[in-house]
């Protein structure tokens, strides 16, 4: 069934439809410690979440753990939650990915709406079916695939971003423009000046984005073929993220504060650079397109300290990835803007290359 994503000027009008059209007998908020105090104020006052249970977690990507699926958890069970029940997940892409696993397994499952309020899970985390945690220092290593009752995609929760949330999202977009047969939609996100944002405009080529991945996700919900075109960028990019988190991890668990982690963006936009090279070498990607990806990248989003002697962790990352079959690394790459050539493979000696030119451009 195909998910109901609604582009909302009126936030309180669709989400009181949503809320009425289940009736929950307890309804709850989930937030992460940022969306508490930047988000929840512009939605708190609603008349359907009057009563609302708010349950908050930490913020950030190492907190997507089992620790705090448990943690919400136990705070539907201690709040009297039933399987009529929902949750309002309330968050960026950490937030609805956990939120809509906690929601999919409770009780075998609860009613639960998803109301991105970041740039990245507008246009890529809130939409599709994926829910899930890490696990184990891998992404998203253990979730399950299950829609929404309704997605809510508001930009005017854009306006809580910093310039880093904002580019961070912006690499989903780059990546649906180059998946997508319609040039002009690329052309357009690599002229966009996304270091001083107009957010009219970007309401627009949101509306684009999801479109795309929304048409992708219709044709092939659980990721059996076309859908893997969603994957540009991510087989080195869940490598580089992977990478800098257990870099930045103390051996007790808790972070280095010297070492930061790399937001999901960026290191999808890292990957994008290495799998654009792939796809030249490999399928005949335009060098053309290639380089002016690449050159806008390296202009807003900089790079990533990894050396030679780096390469063995993030080729092992690699093929840890869930896309693979029998531990042989998949890619998807593409012949051209909107050609996508799906479950292709490197050699380490290719992956090496790929990396290399990451490294020196």
């Amino acid at each position: 069934m195909k998910q109901k994503v609604i582009i909302s000027t009126d936030l309180e009008k669709h989400l009181s439809d949503a809320v009425s059209a289940v009736s929950p007998d307890r309804l709850f908020i989930l937030c992460d410690t940022t969306t508490v105090r930047l988000c929840l104020p512009k939605v708190e006052a609603f008349g359907c979440l009057s009563g609302a249970k708010v349950i908050t977690i930490p913020e950030g990507d190492g907190n997507k753990s089992l620790d705090t699926v448990a943690h919400v958890w136990r705070e539907l069970q201690d709040g009297g939650a039933s399987r009529h029940s929902m949750m309002v997940n309330l968050g960026g892409g950490m937030v609805t990915d956990l939120g809509g696993f906690v929601a999919s397994t409770f009780k075998r499952g609860i009613h639960f709406i998803n109301i991105p309020t970041t740039l990245l899970s507008l246009v890529d985390a809130s939409v599709g079916g994926k829910t899930g945690f890490n696990f184990g220092g891998l992404k998203n290593e253990i979730g399950v695939f299950n829609t929404a009752d309704v997605v809510v995609l508001d930009t005017s929760f854009l306006d809580t971003l910093s310039g880093d949330e904002m580019r961070s999202g912006y690499a989903e977009m780059l990546k649906h423009g180059l998946i997508n047969s319609d040039t002009s939609m690329l052309r357009e996100l690599l002229s966009y000046d996304i270091a001083a944002p107009d957010l009219t405009a970007l309401q627009l080529m949101v509306a684009d984005s999801v479109a795309v991945k929304e048409r992708v996700v219709t044709i092939d919900p659980y990721e059996h073929g076309i859908r893997k075109a969603l994957n540009l960028g991510h087989t080195a990019g869940h490598a580089f993220e992977s990478f800098a988190m257990a870099k930045g991890q103390r051996s007790d668990g808790t972070r280095n504060p010297g070492i930061a982690p790399v937001p999901h963006g960026y290191a999808v936009a890292y990957g994008i650079i290495c799998e654009l090279y792939l796809a030249c070498t490999k399928t005949g990607f335009p060098t053309d397109i290639m380089r002016q990806t690449v050159s806008y990248i390296r202009e807003h989003y900089g790079t990533m300290a990894v050396t030679c002697d780096d390469y063995p962790t993030l080729y092992e990352l690699m093929s840890h990835d869930k896309k693979n079959t029998a531990g042989v690394i998949n890619f998807t790459l593409l012949s051209d803007t909107g050609k996508v050539e799906i479950n292709q493979t490197a050699t380490r000696e290719e992956i090496y290359e790929a990396l290399d030119f990451f490294r020196e451009g």
